[in-house]
């Protein structure tokens, strides 16, 4: 990586973020302003007060691994600091490999969760969990999802998005991407997402049967009133409802909305026609966003140095045309975990150019095929076993 570090100071990133670009949207920021790092909510340990100056690697094992597939690398190795130790696993994808692919991992539903192992395709070689999400009701993922075959999966539509895409060609990028939806009959109401944990107040959402059965007031926060629901079947309004029923098949798609959305969505008459425009920016073929990046363009973008947790990360080395994905274990006597910024820190020692942060804490996984055939869990879930996520990002590989 040839771009020279830069760490950014909360304040500076925040003016540059207003004035140059896009607001963000954080849904892993508890009521309290506490910023979550991992679904579970877990406030992690802090860590010691060390300079920086005094954190050189004191001792390094030899990384070892395995080769996964053509293309496709696992590295693993064991360190100690001032701070403590930890154990890192990595995978190295030379994403240009003929027969090399990354896709979007489900599991099979939006509002469901399952293991990363258990997402993972016939083809995949690896995986590496992907989203923060509601961990405590629905399962779907707070962000933006879309795969090669299925599109846009998920997503919230009212802010921009940190993410990780990857071109219908193959190529990877970590940048903003946003999801625009909008009801083309009514193009001035307010779509607040698509397949998305919530519906925000005086905004309308949207389900398929994409996200299972029917929300019922998960959607809503528990709120039952000032509340519409209308169900729309070949383009054509069928039914209108004020109350919302959990658990029942969606047939066509539904249309949810809270306080104005719902006012919107009175106005609708049994057989008006209706339909959803619905897209993630610059079209690409998988998607996957997370709270934020870690690098961008060579520079440090988070300020976080004090709370350990087991950590998930996926950046690209320009320079070797790599994609890297990183897990740290946390969280346990072997392996305390990474802060934010020592994350981006080791995304950068090991090549990135950019970085985005993954859900971490219990849900940190990350598998990959050994020679023999068999998809272990490599590293060591801070639960005991995988956790089941929302959703992933697996590399699948077909033989040219």
């Amino acid at each position: 990586m040839t771009t020279r570090r830069l760490t950014l100071t909360a304040g500076l990133l925040g003016c540059a973020l207003a004035v140059s670009g896009p607001a963000f949207a954080d849904p892993t920021v508890s009521a309290d302003g506490y910023p979550q790092h991992s679904s579970d909510g877990v406030r992690g340990p802090i860590a010691p007060a060390v300079p920086t100056y005094a954190r050189t690697v004191e001792r390094r094992s030899a990384v070892t691994g395995w080769r996964v597939a053509p293309g496709v690398r696992y590295q693993t190795w064991a360190e100690r600091d001032a701070r403590g130790r930890i154990r890192a696993h990595l995978l190295r994808i030379k994403y240009r490999t003929p027969g090399l692919r990354l896709n979007y991992a489900t599991p099979g539903r939006v509002a469901r969760t399952e293991t990363v192992r258990g997402m993972l395709a016939r083809q995949a070689v690896a995986g590496i969990n992907g989203d923060f999400f509601d961990i405590s009701d629905s399962g779907a993922p707070f962000g933006i999802g879309a795969g090669r075959a299925s599109g846009l999966l998920h997503g919230p539509s009212d802010a921009w998005s940190a993410g990780f895409t990857v071109t219908k060609a193959g190529a990877p990028s970590v940048g903003p991407i946003q999801v625009r939806a909008r009801i083309r009959q009514h193009p001035a109401w307010t779509v607040s997402g698509f397949n998305s944990p919530t519906v925000a107040d005086g905004t309308i959402g949207v389900y398929s049967s994409r996200w299972g059965t029917t929300p019922g007031y998960g959607v809503t926060d528990g709120v039952k009133s000032r509340i519409v629901q209308v169900r729309v079947k070949n383009g054509k309004v069928v039914s209108k409802r004020v109350r919302l029923r959990a658990g029942h098949r969606i047939d066509g798609f539904l249309l949810i909305g809270r306080g104005a959305g719902a006012q919107a969505l009175r106005q609708l008459k049994i057989g008006d026609p209706i339909s959803v425009a619905k897209g993630v920016t610059e079209h690409p073929g998988v998607a996957i966003t997370s709270n934020s990046f870690l690098v961008q363009d060579g520079a440090i973008t988070v300020t976080d140095d004090a709370q350990m947790h087991p950590r998930s990360a996926i950046g690209i080395d320009r320079d070797t045309h790599q994609i890297l994905m990183l897990v740290v274990d946390g969280r346990s006597k072997y392996s305390r975990g990474y802060t934010m910024v020592e994350l981006a820190d080791e995304m950068v020692r090991l090549g990135a150019d950019s970085a985005l942060n993954l859900d971490g804490g219990g849900s940190s996984t990350l598998v990959a095929r050994k020679p023999g055939g068999a998809k272990p869990v490599v590293n060591k879930p801070s639960d005991g076993r995988p956790r089941k996520v929302a959703n992933g990002i697996q590399v699948l590989y077909s033989k040219p």
